[in-house]
């Protein structure tokens, strides 16, 4: 009996990462966070309103937020920018991406889209790294002067955060895979780039079979 071919098991894979990619979303769909899919035909590319956490200088905002999953996904995870302005050192404020180093130290093929707004964005909102920033101003305040940087992140937040936010709107800015390799690859060719530049999906390794559904994950802490 002859072992399956690499194209089967290519196939395989997809199969696995889309019924994972359905048992996803629909996750999310039926969580408290409000999701627009725009483009039915294009599922890995939606919308998600995602509050500030709370006891946090963000509490009150509110962001529109862009998934963008990969064809390998759970294996890669999703990119994720926020279309109106946020200030905090690992996120672009140009962009809205949120920083590759930040999104590899910590994803993996457990992880679900619940998980990413329950629990990875409130920590990394909570806990910013200053040492490895997309926005250089916000780290240099975070590190001299904390009290100066809540104060503009509750300043951006009654500017850009504390209106309606439509999910459903023509003209969006949205992430592209190829933008993000290309923003991604510059930024760390260049040491002098301020780091207002896009984030990249994570190489994760893992099975060929994927589970239908993720292990909720407890302690982010680490980020």
């Amino acid at each position: 009996r002859y072992p399956p071919s690499k194209t089967k098991q290519n196939k395989k894979k997809i199969m696995s990462s889309n019924k994972r990619k359905e048992v996803d979303i629909m996750k999310l769909m039926m969580s408290s966070f409000e999701v627009s899919i725009p483009d039915e035909t294009q599922r890995h590319d939606f919308y998600v309103k995602f509050p500030g956490p709370a006891e946090t200088p963000y509490h009150g905002g509110v962001w529109k937020v862009h998934v963008l999953l990969p064809n390998e996904y759970p294996y890669k995870s999703p990119s994720i920018g926020f279309m109106n302005r946020i200030f905090h050192p690992n996120i672009d404020e140009r962009s809205g991406s949120v920083c590759l180093d930040v999104i590899n130290q910590t994803w993996s093929p457990m992880f679900d889209l619940v998980n990413i707004f329950e629990s990875f964005l409130p920590q990394l909102l909570r806990y910013p790294n200053p040492a490895d920033p997309l926005n250089g101003e916000a780290a240099a305040l975070h590190m001299d002067n904390l009290e100066k940087y809540n104060s503009r992140i509750r300043d951006h937040v009654a500017k850009y955060a504390s209106s309606d936010i439509h999910l459903a709107e023509d003209g969006d800015r949205k992430i592209s895979s190829e933008t993000i390799t290309t923003v991604a690859t510059d930024r760390h060719s260049d040491p002098d780039n301020d780091a207002k530049q896009d984030s990249n999906g994570v190489n994760a390794e893992g099975d060929d079979d994927v589970d239908d559904g993720a292990s909720d994950v407890s302690n982010m802490s680490d980020l």
